[in-house]
């Protein structure tokens, strides 16, 4: 049966609030879900960590001290955690008080915005993407897929990895989220890729961090870019 135009014009302007209603409840996949809402604007900024520029004078001390013993200075680091300060040593050149004012100035580190960006996190056929404005276009390049748990690249597939739990003193400050790595070493070189979204300790803000590194056979570094997006929750 032919249904009058009127009625047929009807039903397709119901049908069509429907499907907004719908696609308005599309939820992120976990473990997105836990730090974004699916297709909402954020505000955020491309920002890089910085302390107290006084906390350059010890930085130098130690760099000179290591140069004395290099084969110990290599083995310490490798031991230490990343991306917090070295813990004490008498090696490293400095004395208890110095290494005290050091961590002082340590935590007295800021976040210094270098762009305006916007971002989203959306659906793309049957996978997600991050769409990020400015600097951070490269990042909208990646595809997430729900199914394999993946985030694929131009390099390849980046797996998930240990979820982040960062103390306070990291130099993003305590945040908890997910990563996904790849990494690829050839007779040309090593690539590693990483991607990171999670949650400030503050539960005001969002990081997304993102990092690609090229290094040859010689460990000469051809490529390393980071980026670290923060972005408003509320």
């Amino acid at each position: 049966m032919i249904l009058p135009l009127k009625i047929t014009f009807m039903a397709s302007v119901l049908a069509f609030f429907s499907f907004e209603k719908v696609s308005g409840e599309v939820k992120a996949p976990s473990p997105f879900s836990s730090y974004m809402a699916a297709n909402k604007n954020y505000k955020g900024e491309i920002v890089v960590v910085l302390p107290p520029k006084e906390i350059q004078a010890y930085i130098e001390k130690v760099k000179e001290n290591a140069k004395k013993d290099t084969k110990w200075f290599k083995e310490y680091s490798a031991k230490a955690k990343a991306g917090v300060p070295l813990p004490y040593h008498e090696k490293l050149g400095l004395s208890t008080k110095e290494y005290q004012k050091y961590r002082e100035l340590w935590d007295k580190r800021e976040f210094k915005a270098l762009q305006k960006v916007g971002l989203r996190l959306e659906p793309v056929g049957d996978k997600w993407r991050f769409l990020v404005t400015g600097e951070g276009a490269r990042i909208s390049l990646l595809r997430y897929d729900a199914k394999k748990n993946v985030v694929v690249s131009p390099n390849g597939e980046l797996k998930r990895i240990e979820d982040i739990d960062a103390a306070a003193e990291t130099i993003l400050g305590a945040w908890k989220g997910a990563e996904w790595k790849f990494e690829e070493e050839t007779g040309l070189g090593k690539t590693k890729e990483n991607l990171a979204v999670g949650r400030a300790a503050d539960g005001k803000h969002g990081l997304l961090v993102y990092r690609l590194q090229d290094i040859t056979s010689t460990n000469r570094v051809m490529h390393d870019r980071s980026m670290v997006i923060r972005f408003e929750l509320e």
